[in-house]
This record gives C-alpha cells, structure tokens and sequence, in this order.
C-alpha cells in the first residue's frame, strides 16, 4: 500500500472509496487503512464517505459495504475513548435502518435505537429518515413510510413519559415501570424489555429502587403467576436494571442496588444485565466500608474464579488482590473458618491470609513437591496445631445450609445454595492438600473424609457439587499416616460411587497399599477402624461418676449413660461440663461407626459373587473378633471347613448338632488354616435354606444384608434356547437416573445417555475374578426434547434389552443413543468376539448378575410409579405400565412374598391380611384391597378399580420392617396398615378414590 501518512482527510476517503469499489475483503483493507489515523482524522474520513453515501454516490451494494466498515470503525473509536460527532452517528444510524428495511431477513433496530435517545434526539432522526428518501426513487419506500409511522408512535411515548418526570420524578418512575411491564406481560418476547424508553436525567435513582422492589416480587413464581407475568421475566428485568443503572444514581439507590441485587448474586455475569458500571460501584463501597461490603467483596471475588467468556474477570481483578477476610463469608464452614482465625492472638492471627492465599494456588491436579515445600513454610507459620484445630472445626460445616443465601438466577447452573462457592472452593482445594503436612490427627482425617461426602452431594443440573474439592481430601486422606485416614479410604471405596472420585479413591489405597507393603484387598480389610472399643460392638468409658457406653449391633451405633448403674435419659450436666472435648470424639466414633459398618456390609454383600476365602487365623483377627467388624461378621453365615455356621452367644453353631463338631466357644475350632468363606443359598437345598431361615427368626437375627434370603436365578429353558442371551429382563423402561445410580452402587459402569448423535457402550460389569464382562443392553427412549429429556439433554427414560456375556478383555459393543442395535466395531474387518454361551457361565456369576438386574428393574421401573396409571408422556407407557404393575412377580417379589408368609402372623393386624397369588390381600372397612408384591401398586375390589396412593417422599409409615434395604416391601406395609384402618383416612385425594 502506498505510504499515505502525510495524506488529507479526503485523500484517505478517496483511497476508502476505491477499497469499497473493489469489494473483496474490503472491511479488512479499509481497517488497515483507518486504524494508523488520529480519532479525529479517522473521523472526517467517515463523515467524506458517510455524505457521499448520503448523496446516493454509493450503490446497494457499496452501502452495505461501507456500513459494515462504519461499524468496525465505531469500535476503533470506542476503544480508545473518542465521543463521535452525534449529528454523524445519526446518519449513521439512519442509512441502516434503511438498509434494514430493504432486507426482509434482517429485524429493524430502529425502535430500539430510538429508545436509547431522548424525545429531541428522536425526532432530529426522524427528520433525518424522512429527509434521506423524500428525494430518492426507492423500491422499499413503503415500508420506510411504515417505520416512520412507528418512530412517531415512540417519540410520543417518550414524550409522554418525560412530560410525568418533569412534573415528578417519582411518577414518572411509575409511568416507566407500567410500561415495562406492560411490554413483557403482554409482547412475551425475548426482547419486548430492550425497547424501553431512555430514563430522563435524574430519573434513575427512583427508577432503580422500584426496579428492586419489584424484582423481589416477581421472583418467587406465585406472584408471577398471579399477575400473567410469564415469559423470559428474569431476562427482561436484567434489561431493565441495565437502563436504570445507566445514569447518575443517588447514595440511596447505589446502597439498595448493592445489598439488594449485587450482593446476593451468585455470578456477576456481563450479560446479566448490570452493565459495565457494576464493578466501579462495587469497588467504591468495599472502600467505604458499607455494611454488606465483605458480601459485595465476595460476589467480585466469585467472578474472578468462573470462566472469563461468562464474566467481565478483569473489572474484579482488584478483589482477587485483598486477602482478608481469607474466605467469602456466607458459608457455614467459611463463618466457622473465619471466627475460629479471628479468636486467634493478633500474633497467631497475621500469617493466615498469606497462606490460604498460597492455599489458592492450587490449580493443578495434585500437587508437586515444589508446592509442598513452599506450602510448608506457610504451615510453619501458622503452626500444625492451630491448623489442625482450625480445619477439624470448620469442615465437618461443609455439608450445612448457607447462612447468607444467594438468588437463584439461572436454572443452568443449578442452585447456587447447594453448591460450594467458587472462590471458597478453590481455597479449600489447597488446604486439603496442606492437611497432611500438618501430621496425623484422627479428628482431622474424619472432618476429611466427611469433606468428600459433602462435596459429592448432586444438585439438579450440574451433578456432584465440587468433585474437584472431593479428590483434593481424598488425596489428603491418602497421604494422612493414621488409622482414621485409612478407614475413611476403605469406607470411601464402597460407597463412593462418581467414577473419577472412585479412581481417586482406589490410586489412595494403592499407595497406602504400597507405602505399608500390602495389598490393596488387604488394606481394606486393615481399614476397618476400632474406634477405641474393647470387644466386639461395645466400648466403656467412665467419666467422673457417669458411666458412658459406645454400643453397636444391627439397629445401629448408640450412646447410653448410667450412674451407679441406673440408666440415664439424657447426657449429664457434668458430662457436658468435664468431658466437652471427650463427648465431642465419642459421638463423632457413633457416627464413624455407623459409616463403617454400612460400608462394611456393602463390601462383604459384593464379595458373595467372589468365591472369595480367608485363612481361619486372619478371619478370626479381622472379622470374627474384630471390635467393630465383628459386629457384622457375627450376623452372618460362614462355610467353616465346608460347614456352614453362625454365630450366637459365643458359640458358632452349625445347622444341626452333628455337622460341626469341631466349631466352639469362640470359635476355637477355626484352626490358622482353615478355609472360611461365606455362605452362599445357590446350590444349597432347599431344606437347608429354610431351615437357616428358621434358625435367624427363631434367633432375632437380623443379617446385615440378604444371605438366607438371598434371591437364587437359574437358567431357564427359553435361556438354554437362546445360548448366548437372556431376555429375561429385556423390555422394561426404566428411570434413567435412577437405574445409574444403582448400577453405580453395584458396581457397574455405565454413561447417561444424552439425546445426541452418539453411540454409547452397554451398561457393564468386569468380573476380573472369572475373566468375564457382563453387558446389559439399554436404549434411550423418546424423540421429545423436554418431554423425555431433562433441560440438559439427557433420556429420562431407558428400555432394556439383553443380557450377555463376554470374556473380560472383549471390545464392547455399541448402539446408538436412541436404540438401532447393538454392534461390536473391530478395525480392519476384524470378526466380533462371541458372547459366551450362558451355560458356560458360573452358576454363581450368572445369579449374582440376574440379581443386580432384577434390582434395577424393580426399583427405576416406571411401573412402580403409582401415578403414572395414563401411561405416562401421551399415555405412551400404558400398556407396559398396566403389565408391569400388576403382572408376573420377579424373584425379588417372590422371595417378599415369602418374607410376607412369615412376617404377617406377627402383625397386629394379621387378622385383616392374606396373601393370594402376587397380591396381599388387606380388608378394610369400605373396601378390600389388592397389594401387588411387585410394584406395591393397589386394586380395589370388587372391580379392581386402581386405587393411587403416593408415598412420602420421606419414606414409608408403618412398622420397622427394614427387610434388607428392601424399600418396596415398607411400602407395602405401610399402604396395609393404612388400608386396614381405610375408615381412619383423613386424606381427601384418598378418600375421593375409595368412595367412587
């Protein structure tokens, strides 16, 4: 390009015009040409240009041009803080209306514009508009004449709304307010809010403290709904609050806006409406010290930790920069953190906010060595002790409700209440990796653990809280050298169940595993904490006169208190008093032991698939004997030497006197070798598994979880007819949540299928012990995005298929997300591995699997749902419903039906109960009701008409007959006692069924 930087303005606007008649990439040719030029040569440039397109000496299509360059050159200018010629702009503004009115794909912005101005200003361009095609032969003339008609209207309208501000300006906040109202109630357009008309000056304080009240209003739905307010509202009063905040603002209204609107916002978001004045009034009252100001402080700091496409980070860089108070406040953890700190001595107090600071900077996956070194001088400074203290009191707070509640703005990013607070969240990241390096400490490793509880808990629409923060204390509780840290590891690996946390969880282990020079089943084994307890399920202590007892058994862990041998309803005074601190461990030891247990029993329940066995010396250590484990193992059956054997009053005692005469007191029997695995029904016969049924009633045994009632699956003849799959489950339309959930729980893997084009692989079980893969096909069901699918995306609802078997090591198969078929893709045109044929498969692997299956089906089948009688989304699952409802009984219902048999003598209202077929039968006063084992759905005789009864969703009434977790057989129960008592009933949606 020729060197043109001693060229006059019209030099530079004869070169524009050659680049704009030349076209192609004439929009980045005129920007090289214009961005070297002072704001005010830039500007004569486009005024030259600007009249000769004025003149009509541009055609369409170098006017389009040109506009285009006109608007990048806004930008320039903008940038750089050059105030453009009004007269210019609003040729501008003018020609692309114009333009705009000529291409019936574009919307006109004109009414918009016009909003922005002030009545004189739109009327200076409307004469513009009708001075531009007074003269000029033009084929959209009439539509011009129609916008000029509109531009009129709204002149008037402005007209209207200045004349009641000058007469008051508090109405004429009400005249603004009633017709930005009026636009979103009535238009119901996205965009009905941006054509507000332009406050006058003086007018926005008033109109921005009636904004808030009315935001406060319309932001719990009864009210909106009250008024017709329906529509994008939450959008449109972001807008709204946008022209408010555009003018000068009083101290009043800046002080409401920030307590009112900023300080309890979750995210300050450019686009949430609050415009680029936000940060500076933000700054300005931190400053000058507004009772609100660690809140305001907070929201700023929020802002800096979210992704910088979604918030203007760099306007709140100043609030990343202030240390104190080291937390955001408005968290239960944090208020307990920054309380505990500011009890410190100003001496033990001044080295806090470097180091959470330091804590902050914890952005990589785990830290490196070079982290911890410095890390470490940090802790030196405040002291091991003092950590430990300050972290042991203020984690176990993380799961609690906030203190200062957050608005709910955005369902996208779920509930901002339930979720941790960013800025928080990335400080509690390097904490937890700090914690051990501050030495072992049982009260810290359990507020660890209880961090990974607390950070997994799912929030609608986004899943696990902080899976970030989870993995940071696993880490923590990896490198912790104490008992505690690694019970909580071992507690971890069966209940958690987030895939990247679990990994987390089993690498920990592995490194303890390696660390202590064991493995990692072992250390799971190692794991299970003593909690201080003498012998099995019990511990004493005697504090002062009171004589306190920690007790464990299968209604869970308790606490009791007796002095001089008389029970006590309640802890003492003295207690309270003297052992604050001892008080405070043992409770915490309830709690751990109730985890521990729960966590015992799941891992001992997923073992009955193993085969798995123990040498009889190290059985006895870790379970028989063990303090806690005990508690569990003493519950169960176990094949000692091939005999099955259960434990009572010291003793373990076969089925019949002459099947184990070696076993004795205290299993003294059980010699260092002896094999010890445990008992499993499959196989079994079956006067053996009811005579060990027989036995734990006639004991009040109550098993830790299904072994004597466990349900048996054997291959049938239409599996031997198929060989290689089962159909026996195929057909069912599931929750998907729900089925994932559990399938998490027994250990399956398995994606939520989202409605995308993708493929997805089946849900599946390794089963490393046997070489094996077990799949079982699922497909999502429906085309309707919103109806059956979350906001998210993701199926509400699968339908099974098949379930196959393949050697561990086989690729899987895969179907798209909406179902077509399952297929195997090798490359190379490789043939697909065969499933195994069912008859080749353990008898105990097949079993077990059916049964995870059955579970699946019979807690997330939309079946069991007893409001889904029309069938669900357009009656679609009617017939599925119907059948599954009141159909055929599952092995689970079939062994409840047998629990049932046993059970109902022992009920006080046995007399009004009969079991018949899949139903129990219960006889009220009004009507008799038919219960189904399977669904706990309910038919009333004599005409089976469905009767609706919806549970509570916090769980059955009724008797305590907690079968096993069996969730379906207490709601049975409860819907019996309910029924038989029908002349009772108070509920009036029951009450209207019963009396049809």
């Amino acid at each position: 390009m020729t060197d043109m930087s001693d060229k006059s303005p019209e030099a530079y606007a004869a070169r524009l015009r050659q680049i704009i008649k030349q076209r192609e990439q004439a929009v980045t040719q005129a920007r090289k040409l214009l961005h070297p030029l002072s704001a005010e040569k830039h500007e004569q440039v486009l005024e030259i240009i600007t009249g000769s397109a004025w003149n009509g000496e541009l055609d369409l299509s170098e006017h389009w041009i040109f506009l285009q360059i006109f608007e990048k050159s806004c930008d320039i200018l903008r940038a750089v803080r050059h105030e453009m010629n009004l007269e210019l702009m609003a040729r501008y503004r003018v020609m692309i209306w114009v333009h705009q009115a000529s291409s019936p794909l574009e919307g006109s912005t004109a009414e918009r514009d016009i909003l922005k101005l002030n009545a004189d200003e739109a009327r200076f361009h409307l004469r513009l508009l009708e001075g531009f095609i007074s003269n000029r032969h033009m084929m959209n003339k009439r539509q011009i004449e129609d916008l000029c008609c509109q531009i009129s209207i709204k002149i008037e309208e402005i007209e209207k709304i200045e004349k009641i501000f000058e007469r008051s300006m508090e109405n004429g906040a009400n005249a603004w307010i009633e017709y930005f109202l009026s636009l979103i109630k009535n238009e119901r357009d996205w965009h009905a809010s941006k054509r507000l008309p332009k406050i006058p000056e003086g007018g926005h304080s008033e109109v921005l403290k009636q904004l808030i009240t009315l935001d406060e209003k319309y932001r719990y739905k009864d009210a909106v709904t009250a008024d017709g307010l329906t529509g994008p509202w939450k959008s449109s009063f972001g807008d709204a609050f946008s022209v408010a905040l555009a003018g000068e603002l009083d101290d009043e209204a800046k002080q409401l806006f920030l307590e009112k609107q900023v300080a309890p916002i979750a995210f300050l978001s450019p686009y949430g409406g609050y415009g680029q004045k936000t940060p500076k009034l933000i700054e300005e009252a931190y400053e000058a010290g507004l009772p609100c100001k660690n809140h305001l402080l907070a929201a700023a700091r929020r802002a800096t930790q979210i992704n910088a496409g979604y918030t203007d980070a760099a306007a709140y860089k100043w609030a990343a920069d202030i240390l104190t108070p080291e937390l955001n406040p408005g968290e239960a953890w944090s208020d307990a953190f920054l309380a505990r700190l500011d009890a410190l001595p100003a001496a033990e107090r001044q080295p806090w906010p470097a180091l959470v600071a330091y804590a902050r900077t914890a952005i990589a996956g785990k830290p490196s060595a070079k982290w911890l070194k410095e890390g470490q001088k940090h802790l030196d400074a405040v002291g091991a002790e003092t950590f430990r203290r300050v972290l042991s009191e203020a984690l176990p707070l993380l799961s609690r409700p906030r203190t200062f509640p957050l608005r709910e703005d955005s369902h996208y990013t779920g509930n901002p209440n339930l979720l941790i607070d960013e800025f928080n969240a990335q400080s509690l990241k390097g904490l937890l990796w700090l914690a051990p390096l501050a030495g072992a400490d049982a009260a810290l490793a359990r507020a660890v653990a209880g961090v990974v509880d607390s950070a997994l808990k799912k929030v609608a629409g986004v899943g696990p809280r902080a899976p970030k923060v989870a993995n940071a204390a696993v880490y923590a509780l990896s490198q912790m050298e104490s008992d505690a840290a690694l019970s909580a590891l071992a507690r971890l690996s069966s209940t958690v169940t987030f895939k990247g946390t679990l990994k987390e969880v089993q690498k920990g282990l592995n490194a303890v595993a390696e660390r202590l020079n064991t493995s990692p089943e072992d250390l799971l084994e190692l794991g299970v904490p003593t909690l201080g307890m003498g012998s099995v399920g019990e511990r004493l202590e005697q504090w002062g006169d009171v004589e306190v007892r920690l007790t464990v058994d299968a209604s869970g862990a308790k606490l009791t208190f007796s002095k001089g041998g008389k029970p006590l309803k309640s802890v003492p005074a003295s207690v309270k008093k003297d052992f604050a601190d001892d008080l405070k461990e043992l409770k915490a030891a309830q709690k751990e032991a109730e985890k521990a247990v729960a966590a015992l029993s799941q891992r001992l329940d997923s073992l009955m698939i193993s085969g798995k066995t123990w040498r009889g010396d190290v059985w006895q250590e870790r379970y028989l004997n063990h303090p806690l484990a005990g508690t569990v193992a003493r519950r169960l059956i176990w094949r000692i030497d091939g005999v099955p054997a259960l434990w009572h009053e010291g003793h373990l005692l076969p089925l019949s006197p002459c099947g184990g005469g070696a076993l004795r007191s205290n299993g003294e029997g059980v010699v260092p070798d002896s094999e010890i695995s445990l008992w499993h029904p499959l196989g079994e016969p079956v006067d053996d598994v009811l005579a060990w049924r027989d036995r734990l009633e006639e004991l009040n045994i109550r098993q830790p979880f299904k072994q004597a009632w466990r349900e048996v699956y054997l291959l049938t003849d239409a599996e031997r007819r198929t060989e290689t799959y089962s159909n026996r489950f195929a057909g069912h339309v599931l929750k998907q949540h729900q089925f994932n959930q559990l399938a998490a729980l027994r250990g399956w893997r398995n994606r939520l299928r989202l409605m995308v084009d993708d493929s997805y692989p089946p849900a599946t079980r390794d089963l490393p012990e046997y070489g094996l893969r077990a799949e079982y096909w699922i497909e999502g069901v429906g085309d309707s995005y919103g109806t059956d699918t979350t906001e998210s995306g993701s199926y509400l609802r699968v339908r099974t298929d098949q379930l196959r078997f393949y050697p561990i090591d086989a690729p899987e198969n895969s179907a798209h997300a909406g179902g077509g078929g399952y297929e195997m893709w090798l490359p190379n045109g490789a043939a697909p591995v065969n499933p195994l044929p069912l008859e080749q498969v353990p008898p105990l692997v097949l079993s077990e699997i059916m049964r995870d299956v059955d579970l699946f089906v019979g807690v997330a089948s939309v079946g069991n749902d007893p409001t889904w009688q029309d069938g669900g989304p357009q009656g679609r699952f009617r017939d599925y419903w119907q059948g599954y409802s009141f159909g055929e009984l599952s092995e689970t219902a079939k062994t409840r039906a047998e629990y049932l048999a046993r059970l109902i003598p022992r009920l006080k209202i046995k007399d009004r109960l009969t079991l018949d077929g899949r139903f129990l039968k219960v006889r009220g006063d009004r009507r008799t009701y038919k219960i189904h084992l399977g669904s706990s759905n309910i038919l009333m005789e004599p005409n089976d008409q469905y009767l609706c009864i919806i549970p509570d969703s916090k769980g059955a009434s009724g008797p305590d007959m907690n079968f096993d977790g069996d969730r379906v057989l207490s709601l049975i129960l409860s819907k019996a006692f309910l029924l038989a008592a029908d002349t009772e009933i108070t509920d009036p949606v029951i009450l209207g069924q019963l009396r049809r």
